[in-house]
């Protein structure tokens, strides 16, 4: 919708970019707030947020860089071009990486991995939710034809040339989709971890919760890659079926253990 918030001469400040790094600020901070809340030390677990962040960002373009890779095998200059940079990849490439280097960290830190994680995921939805916002504003990840009253027309000729977002074609908002149902998961994840509960039931209810919202949100989202093993799924709603099974598996585990404050 609206790709570039402020544009001076071939200077412009992208829409996009603004909102993810909001989301990031406002995700430490609340995880920060559950950290101290947990009686966790609040800039540890804020070094590690900002660590994990840039683990993510890696993550995430290499995952694309796997799901795409027949179009950078035939383009391979498009590796380090400025589109490739400004996008943000796929997210749970960037989660499942951020994943394993915050265990990893963590260990050699000294670092509770299951109460850290629990401060930490509210904050992650928080600012993954403000962050879809900025795809809605660039036109990324824009959702499959629509006819409903809610259904968004991109008539933004650089949106198009950025993303590829169809122009003057109505379309489900399936960024905006996703924000709300990550904005409740946000608020669910705050509310359960203010009352007492087991260690790690947190990570759980995320990865529970975000995984159905993700299962739901991906049918009526636009899928550029083929579809893999033939069946109706993406490559997403795969990895998201595999975390659900890890979020039940975790809620299973930690549902006789005493409830912590």
């Amino acid at each position: 919708m609206f790709p570039k918030l402020i544009s001076i001469g071939s200077f412009y400040l992208p829409t996009y970019g603004l909102l993810v790094a909001t989301g990031f600020l406002c995700g430490m901070a609340l995880a920060q707030r559950q950290a101290s809340r947990a009686g966790l030390n609040p800039e540890a677990v804020g070094n590690l947020a900002i660590y994990s962040a840039l683990v993510g960002l890696l993550g995430a373009k290499l995952l694309m860089f796997v799901m795409d890779f027949g179009y950078y095998a035939r383009n391979p200059d498009r590796i380090f071009s400025l589109e490739t940079l400004l996008s943000a990849g796929v997210y749970y490439g960037g989660f499942l990486l951020a994943l394993a280097f915050s265990w990893w960290y963590m260990k050699r830190a000294r670092m509770p991995f299951l109460p850290t994680a629990d401060a930490l995921v509210p904050g992650l939805a928080l600012g993954h939710a403000i962050g879809r916002l900025g795809c809605f504003a660039a036109g990324c990840c824009w959702g499959t034809h629509s006819n409903l009253p809610w259904a968004v027309v991109f008539t933004n000729h650089e949106a198009h040339d950025f993303t590829g977002v169809p122009l003057n074609v109505a379309l489900h908002p399936a960024q905006l989709y996703e924000s709300g149902a990550t904005f409740a998961v946000a608020g669910v994840l705050v509310f359960l971890a203010r009352k007492p509960h087991q260690h790690g039931r947190i990570l759980a209810w995320y990865l529970v919760l975000y995984s159905v919202a993700r299962l739901a949100v991906e049918l009526v989202r636009n899928h550029e890659q083929s579809l893999p093993f033939g069946g109706p799924l993406s490559w997403t709603q795969w990895i998201a079926l595999g975390l659900l099974g890890a979020g039940c598996l975790l809620l299973r585990k930690t549902a006789g253990l005493p409830a912590k404050k």
